[in-house]
């Protein structure tokens, strides 16, 4: 039996146009990312002597659906490109066509019209702020869209049972060159006190994937007159809002009271582990996650990873995690911090896999928007080419 290689499709309501993609995650290795590639699948008849254009949209919501103030919406155009991809402009022999598009147009015949978009460089990710279980709606979030429509003109308005719309995701995965693994050190001195107290925390690595614990390591030599009454160890999540605010939000996602006390002249090593999961933080709004396709889970935003030379400011959401370390000493009024920066990532999947080999079966899965929950079926209307 040949292995199947799975392909998305959806299809409009009146089944003029319909869009076929090979995946829907695109990573980004910094240095570059992957470009969109799909097929375009026509009927000339339905068609009517209308067009057929294709868009990449990347979008920054920062407000619900029905948030409209005095005209304007909460939402912004970071990135919109429209081709037309019927009449071809091009000869379809021509084009430099992908394993899959290939693969495609043997599958869809002479109705079928590759596309093509290459991402710009400085793109955010697909990301997310988790709301609270009693909103509903959109909320703020980096989402990327991939738009067919027929109609007169590209700046004509269409009918919404003639677009298609599919959601993508811009990824990032962990790094193959790893950083050094963080260590800080701190020398506390205090009144009264002829010594000094030495603290130092270290991670085993810079980098972590999701689901896996993180084991911190503190030593501290109390040479002082003080005792340590507890240490506390958190994971917090920041997000910097850069694109229109430059806000800066910090969450813990993960925590550790330990209770444990140190006396005066006393030392001390100890590993304590933290695990920071979105499974932990369900209730709470206003945390990154990673961008979400269709009803399948997700987990904390990822590291956001930046290009040298590419303006934060375009960005939209950018991600770090940090572990503090906090010793309470004495009476409570003096607190020793610690902060150890790490990142967050999924493992590198397998790169080389770049399509379907020829003895690979192409299996189609309908994508339908129903299946989105709190999602139901697109409404009609009329809708401009421009509005996503």
């Amino acid at each position: 039996m040949s292995p199947k290689s799975v392909v998305y499709k959806k299809m409009c309501k009146d089944k003029s146009v319909g869009v076929y993609m090979g995946k829907r995650d695109f990573i980004d290795r910094v240095d570059s990312v992957e470009p969109v590639d799909g097929v375009i699948l026509i009927d000339p008849v339905l068609l009517k002597g209308k067009k057929v254009y294709v868009t990449l949209a990347c979008t920054f919501r920062y407000g619900k659906d029905d948030m409209d103030i005095l005209g304007i919406t909460f939402r912004r155009d970071i990135y919109l490109c429209t081709r037309q991809v019927y009449p071809a402009l091009q000869d379809k022999e021509q084009c430099t066509l992908t394993k899959v598009q290939e693969k495609l147009l043997q599958k869809l015949g002479e109705n079928g019209y590759p596309f093509f978009f290459e991402f710009p460089d400085n793109l955010p990710c697909s990301v997310g702020l988790q709301p609270a279980p009693t909103d509903v709606g959109k909320h703020c979030a980096i989402e990327f869209e991939v738009k067919v429509f027929s109609a007169e003109s590209q700046d004509a308005k269409v009918h919404k049972r003639s677009t298609v719309r599919l959601m993508i995701r811009k990824v990032q995965y962990a790094p193959e060159n790893l950083g050094p693994a963080p260590s800080v050190s701190f020398t506390r001195n205090f009144l009264m006190s002829d010594k000094p107290m030495h603290v130092e925390a270290s991670l085993e690595k810079q980098t972590y994937y999701h689901g896996e614990p993180i084991k911190v390591l503190v030593k501290i030599n109390n040479e002082s007159n003080r005792t340590v009454k507890n240490i506390i160890l958190s994971v917090d999540q920041t997000a910097n809002v850069v694109l229109y605010s430059n806000d800066s939000y910090m969450k813990t996602v993960a925590t550790e009271d330990s209770g444990d006390s140190l006396g005066q002249g006393g030392k001390m090593e100890k590993v304590y582990t933290l695990l920071p999961l979105l499974a932990n933080n369900k209730e709470r709004r206003g945390i990154v996650l990673d961008g979400k396709l269709k009803h399948e889970d997700t987990n904390l935003a990822s590291t956001s990873l930046i290009k040298k030379g590419v303006l934060k400011e375009v960005l939209g959401i950018l991600v770090s995690y940090r572990i503090t370390v906090k010793l309470i000493v004495g009476t409570g009024s003096v607190r020793i911090g610690l902060e150890l920066p790490f990142q967050l990532m999924h493992p590198n999947p397998d790169s080389g896999n770049s399509g379907p080999e020829d003895d690979e079966e192409v299996v189609f899965e309908e994508f339908k928007r129903s299946n989105v929950k709190g999602m139901g079926e697109d409404n009609e209307g009329n809708v401009s080419a421009g509005e996503q």
